[in-house]
């Protein structure tokens, strides 16, 4: 099976475990618990409105922590019991959706009773991608003549890139911002591998397909080091030049503050630096919002009350479908994008006669190459029934990620946006050595030639014959996709081929060199949509329904650590031989 690019191991179910009469008394209390919450949400929460008043002198206070992801979950209504459980996980699971913050952005730019913006904390989790969409809508807030201010103990260097367009920054006076420059890094296993007694055969197409080298390689090969240093340099060269622009300061002495690493300097030196406006405790941010609001009397909604807003209801029939595609790409199963789901989905679309344009929300580091195919064959499907499709790529759209938006209408990328990343690669484990360590004997019987192959994968290793025959699957596999891409784009195979090799684009780069039309964001991928569809009124349409969060239960009490987590991405690579292709596991700080 093809495989192309996954960001992360997939998980697998554990080993049960016997349950002792200490976990029968856990099992039971946590029953009871689950169903006195779930019988206090029926009785109270089920049976009252959602929806929220928005009142006078309202300021959106967007708190910045947790993990950014692309479409928010609806809350569990037992999400308070849970967080103050003993070994619960939950508390770590506090994700905030994109698509809210920028929705709750655009209703405050346009709501009278919508003072201003608080920016509160630091340490949101997100990609540089993201936090430029965040940041860009904050600056169209700002245009309506409303203020933004933001306060945190600590900023971490992409949220103070996000902060830095606020009117006044405030920072703890034990606090400190992380201004020190990107560096990015990855894991190689090889040694350890080699410990083991396993060994990786490869095979692959592309110079710059460096997914590989953790497993034959103990560093970064000079491609590598290349293409990572192209655009670890651009998302710098973005933040240097936003954050310039809004504290008045140049990119060299931006440069200056990151060689004395801010992080590790005083707040008083932050402040006489430039990065910080004033020094101010947290508690004491009261005081200061009631400069700015010109009263004592104001009200603070976070972004899961203000998403409850009503909005106004459009009255148009014609609708433009928002369908988010976010996380790796399986074929069956998983939680990012299931290609038999997403079918369905397009099914769905493909019946309203109402729907006049497609967008397709991409934040992918690829995955199934199957389940790839078969996205890009029901985008071509909704593309001959004369409905547009624009593609909004978000953090990431690279490998199976391009792949699925590669034939669209037309495309829009961030700045920062990873794209490409066109390549093939396989990794065949030889675990021969491991198998002789530990003295297991193998033998058997086949009716052809080749009938134990897969067998000897794993236990004796391929020889010259038919490495040769899993590399030309491999370059078979690398056509079907540079073919996809070429049709998509409208040029030529050999050109996809000469900007492909496995190499990862920046999106203002991707743009140059054309497999992205413009640089822009999910409003301008509807903007374009709705021009390309000929709509005067419109309402949109998003896609795929929220998940139920009864689903979500079961999910809350993974007590996986972070070293099972990184045994389990080896255990992945090595459980199956596969032909894959991959963007990089790399770490950007």
């Amino acid at each position: 099976m093809i495989f192309f690019s996954r960001q992360t191991a997939q998980g697998e179910q554990r080993p049960r475990r016997k349950v002792g009469c200490l976990g029968g008394c856990l099992i039971f209390f946590a029953v009871y618990f689950i169903c006195s919450a779930i019988l206090g949400w029926i009785m109270g929460d089920a049976f009252s409105s959602s929806s929220v008043e928005l009142k006078d002198q309202t300021v959106y206070h967007l708190q910045l922590k947790g993990t950014l992801v692309e479409q928010a979950q609806e809350d569990l209504p037992w999400a308070s019991m849970l967080s103050s459980m003993p070994y619960s996980s939950y508390a770590n699971q506090d994700n905030v959706g994109l698509d809210q913050i920028l929705s709750n952005i655009r209703l405050a730019k346009n709501n009278d009773k919508i003072l201003g913006i608080w920016l509160d904390g630091g340490q949101l989790s997100m990609a540089p991608a993201s936090a430029k969409a965040i940041r860009d809508a904050l600056l169209d807030f700002k245009s309506s003549g409303k203020w933004v201010i933001a306060s945190a103990k600590n900023y971490g260097q992409t949220n103070y890139y996000l902060a830095s367009v606020a009117d006044c920054i405030c920072l703890d006076p034990t606090g400190e911002v992380s201004w020190n420059g990107l560096s990015a890094q990855k894991m190689y296993f090889t040694r350890l591998m080699e410990k083991i007694g396993v060994q990786m055969q490869i095979v692959k197409v592309g110079t710059f397909k460096s997914a590989v080298e953790p497993f034959f390689r103990t560093s970064m090969s000079e491609a590598d080091k290349q293409q990572t240093m192209q655009y670890v340099d651009g998302i710098w060269s973005e933040y240097k030049q936003a954050v310039g622009a809004s504290r008045h300061m140049t990119e060299a002495q931006l440069d200056g503050l990151a060689d004395r690493f801010m992080g590790l300097q005083s707040a008083q030196a932050q402040l006489e630096a430039g990065l910080v406006d004033t020094i101010v405790y947290g508690q004491d941010m009261d005081s200061l919002l009631r400069v700015y609001t010109g009263t004592k009397d104001y009200h603070l909604l976070t972004t899961a009350k203000l998403i409850n807003v009503k909005r106004p209801d459009s009255k148009a029939k014609d609708k433009v479908a928002v369908l988010y595609l976010a996380g790796e790409i399986s074929d069956e199963d998983g939680d990012g994008i299931v290609g038999k789901e997403v079918i369905k989905t397009f099914k769905k679309i493909a019946k309203d006669d109402d729907v006049k344009a497609l967008v397709l929300r991409v934040n992918s580091p690829g995955g199934s190459a199957d389940a790839s195919e078969q996205i890009w064959r029901a985008i071509q499907k909704i593309k001959a029934d004369s409905i547009p499709v624009v593609v909004s790529m978000g953090d990431y759209a690279a490998s199976g990620g391009y792949y699925i938006s590669c034939g669209a209408d037309y495309i829009y990328a961030e700045p920062t946006t990873l794209t490409g990343s066109i390549g093939i690669f396989g990794t065949l484990p030889n675990a021969s050595k491991l198998r002789d360590k530990i003295g297991l004997d193998i033998d058997g019987v086949k009716t052809n030639k080749y009938s134990d192959l897969e067998g000897n994968i794993l236990f004796n290793g391929l020889n010259a014959e038919e490495l040769a025959m899993m590399q030309t699957m491999v370059e078979r596999g690398y056509d079907l996709f540079t073919s996809r891409c070429a049709e998509g784009r409208h040029v030529s195979q050999d050109y996809i081929k000469s900007i492909g090799e496995g190499r990862v684009w920046l999106g203002n780069k991707g743009k140059e060199i054309g497999i992205v039309d413009e640089i822009g964001n999910i409003d301008d991928a509807i903007a374009k949509a709705v021009e390309l569809a000929g709509l005067e009124c419109y309402k949109l349409a998003y896609y795929p329904e929220v998940k139920d969060p009864y689903d979500e239960l079961l999910k809350l009490f993974d007590d996986t650590t972070e070293e099972e987590k990184l045994m389990l991405k080896i255990k992945d690579f090595c459980s199956q031989p596969r032909i894959m292709a991959r963007m990089d596991d790399i770490i950007i700080r």
